[in-house]
């Protein structure tokens, strides 16, 4: 099991089934994974959470593989979206992005199972696409996600 909530309004907290945890400052636009700072492209691993941070047109993209699911976070709308980003979000289960119109473009070129936007934009985000989902405190992802469908999320921050 995931659990997916904010921990204070600019972080958001993901916890693996061994409750460990990855913090993602939504300001900063930084992963932290326990006690370490993320901040450079590599492979990282972490009490059993691996890490792949691609680093393009200076923005740091994150994916990760929690429990079984590859989960990635998308910092910016504001790159091109050539074939050798495109190619690192290749089967994404959970798409955290940030919240913007311009991400629109984005998402739909990204094949994800769940979404969960963050920052000032997420209501238009879920809006442009057509999704009035209420918001919640946490998300829970328990078993495999439907791949008929994308299922959007938007948590409390």
């Amino acid at each position: 099991m995931i659990e997916i909530s904010y921990k204070n309004s600019d972080t958001l907290s993901i916890k693996n089934a061994d409750k460990k945890e990855i913090f993602f400052n939504v300001s900063e636009k930084t992963v932290h994974m326990e006690d370490y700072n993320v901040t450079h492209p590599g492979e990282y691993e972490k009490s059993g959470n691996l890490l792949e941070v691609k680093q393009y047109t200076d923005l740091l993209f994150y994916k990760f593989l929690i429990d079984g699911k590859h989960m990635c976070i998308v910092t910016s709308d504001s790159f091109d979206l050539k074939e050798e980003i495109v190619t690192f979000f290749w089967d994404v289960d959970i798409l955290i992005i940030i919240g913007s119109k311009d991400a629109v473009k984005i998402f739909e070129n990204i094949e994800a199972k769940l979404v969960i936007p963050y920052g000032e934009g997420k209501d238009l985000f879920l809006h442009t696409l057509g999704q009035h989902t209420e918001a919640v405190k946490s998300t829970k992802i328990w078993a495999d996600l439907d791949g008929d469908r994308t299922e959007f999320v938007n948590l409390e921050s």
